[in-house]
């Protein structure tokens, strides 16, 4: 059987090296072939079509060219209930199964099925606590009378742009953003106000 590594990170300072060590072991003890390894650098949150290797993995495995696909943490594969689920439904239409080296699931098995889909529901759960988490936070910033979002542009730089502009009509956008440092988009609303 060939198998494939799907590795992922969040950040680029990060790497998936522990991860297919790990995994490349698991997979010599019980005698799976390593066909390929695929690694993302890009938050969990994030769905197939902003993880190229995720992508190029569920592609190999559409023209079955891979019959397991071995995770070391059913995070790695995503947070979303939805994408879990796709993803499992994807592999097993083709043919192949998923193994989760942490949860020590192997979907070969009735059982590592099902526990596929609760860790999934449990992946889903924790993302909607940091989520309330963060809002609840943004909601007690606002009770304490703080503003949230990007602070106003002082008049004097509106009256100065606006100015500017008036002045020499030929200035462009992006000049005009440099010269008083401020975004050309900003600078672009100010002057279509």
């Amino acid at each position: 059987m060939a198998t494939a590594i799907y590795a992922r990170v969040s950040t680029k300072d990060q790497t998936t090296d522990n991860q297919v060590e790990q995994l490349r072991a698991v997979a010599e003890k019980a005698g799976w072939y390593v066909f390929a390894v695929y690694a993302d650098v890009v938050s969990g949150s994030k769905g197939r079509d902003q993880r190229p290797e995720l992508d190029a993995l569920l592609k190999a495995v559409t023209r079955r060219e891979i019959d397991r696909v071995m995770v070391w943490s059913v995070d790695r594969l995503g947070r979303s209930l939805q994408d879990l689920v796709s993803t499992m439904q994807e592999v097993q239409a083709a043919g192949a199964d998923l193994y989760l080296h942490q949860q020590s699931i192997d979907t070969s098995t009735p059982a590592g099925k099902a526990l596929f889909q609760m860790c999934g529901v449990f992946a889903e759960f924790e993302r909607e606590m940091i989520r309330d988490r963060v809002k609840s936070g943004l909601e007690r910033t606002k009770a304490k009378g703080t503003k949230l979002g990007r602070r106003p542009i002082a008049p004097v730089i509106v009256r100065k742009l606006q100015q500017m502009k008036q002045d020499d009509p030929s200035l462009s956008v992006r000049r005009l953003a440099k010269m008083v440092k401020l975004s050309p988009t900003s600078v672009q609303n100010i002057l279509s106000n």
